[in-house]
């Protein structure tokens, strides 16, 4: 496939394909500013042209061409972004690029500009947690500026994408294979393709919906934590193939009977579900127990722990790996062993 996320210098990027035709509208000087930016390189979507556009900048030290003027240490700026509405989220994907640059970066803050009048995007921005901080004054008009920090804004889409663990449960919560790698794009193993994405809703949201049968699920609350397990993708193999790659908070676990019927259900599962409507259906019908699981894709581990390690090192033992609850110290184990950012996790 190739209409998935790629990152392409300016100068690869084709300026005359009409997605560009709005920022060429909104911006005097768009042309000469991308390119003057050749060898800048940007995160792009391409499926019958353009569909996608996200270029990151790191500054340092005062943003004053705002106002009130941006100042700490380390700034990343979401220089421009542009998405096609196209009902795949991938506005949403792009929010996570930045805010997972912005972390490798240990940037102190986010920030981009808006035009007011793209309403949508200002509140795809405000429902990650980013606030209205001023205005940015130029020949082009009058934008909104809006910040980001990462600290604890008391809700787990505000917060994203930081982890807050204290009075929360953690679990380990196994996926098979072919619906871990699609659900969760950024924990891919070293063995697997890339090209097996594609721009769909499950694969670019920051919320994943998981359906499954396990009993252990029925422990599981709002604003848990998940560690997601791939199982293994060889029999017999689980001690070493079988792997922990990611890191998720629980928004919300509904069961069969919070459905009204089976088309609440659709309604509310086909956006974010990995899985197609006939299977959606037949788990609707068929499990019994029925649980739904809605979660926030906060972080990718650096390495991929295997069960061998997770057993032999971090004490971590169970008859049954569909659900394993965690102590507070398996999970801190969990993080500094699959080198996460310890910095997002909230203590």
């Amino acid at each position: 496939m190739s209409n998935y996320l790629k990152v392409k210098k300016f100068s690869e990027i084709d300026i005359n394909d009409p997605f560009f035709d709005s920022l060429k509208s909104d911006y005097a000087g768009f042309e000469d500013w991308f390119s003057r930016k050749a060898e800048k390189k940007a995160y792009i979507l391409e499926d019958n042209g353009v569909q996608g556009f996200l270029y990151l900048k790191k500054e340092n030290g005062v943003v004053d061409d705002v106002n009130p003027r941006i100042i700490a240490d380390d700034i990343l700026k979401i220089g421009t972004m542009k998405v096609n509405p196209h009902g795949t989220r991938l506005g949403e994907r792009f929010i996570k690029k930045a805010l997972d640059h912005a972390v490798k970066l240990n940037s102190d803050i986010v920030y981009v500009t808006v035009f007011e009048k793209h309403q949508a995007l200002v509140n795809l921005f405000l429902k990650y947690g980013f606030k209205e901080h001023g205005k940015k004054e130029t020949i082009n008009g009058t934008e909104l500026v809006l910040t980001k920090e990462f600290e604890d804004q008391g809700d787990i889409l505000l917060n994203y994408p930081l982890v807050k663990s204290r009075n929360n449960n953690k679990f380990i919560l196994s996926i098979y294979p072919k619906y871990h790698s699609r659900m969760f794009p950024d924990s891919l193993l070293e063995n697997e393709n890339f090209d097996l994405l594609d721009d769909k809703t499950h694969t670019n949201s920051i919320h994943k919906i998981y359906i499954c049968k396990m009993s252990g699920v029925r422990n599981i609350r709002t604003g848990d934590i998940i560690v997601i397990y791939r199982t293994t993708d060889r029999k017999f193999q689980a001690k070493w193939r079988s792997v922990v790659t990611s890191i998720a908070v629980v928004e919300e676990v509904k069961t069969g009977s919070d459905f009204v019927d089976l088309n609440d259900y659709l309604d509310y599962t086909s956006d974010y579900s990995i899985f197609n409507e006939s299977e959606l259906r037949s788990y609707y019908r068929d499990f019994d127990p029925l649980y739904v699981i809605k979660m926030t894709y906060n972080i990718a581990l650096e390495k991929r722990l295997i069960r061998k390690k997770l057993i032999e090192e971090l004490g971590i033992t169970s008859n049954y790996w569909g659900v394993v609850r965690l102590t507070d110290q398996q999970f801190k184990d969990i993080v500094k062993e699959g080198q996460a950012d310890e910095s997002l996790i909230i203590d």
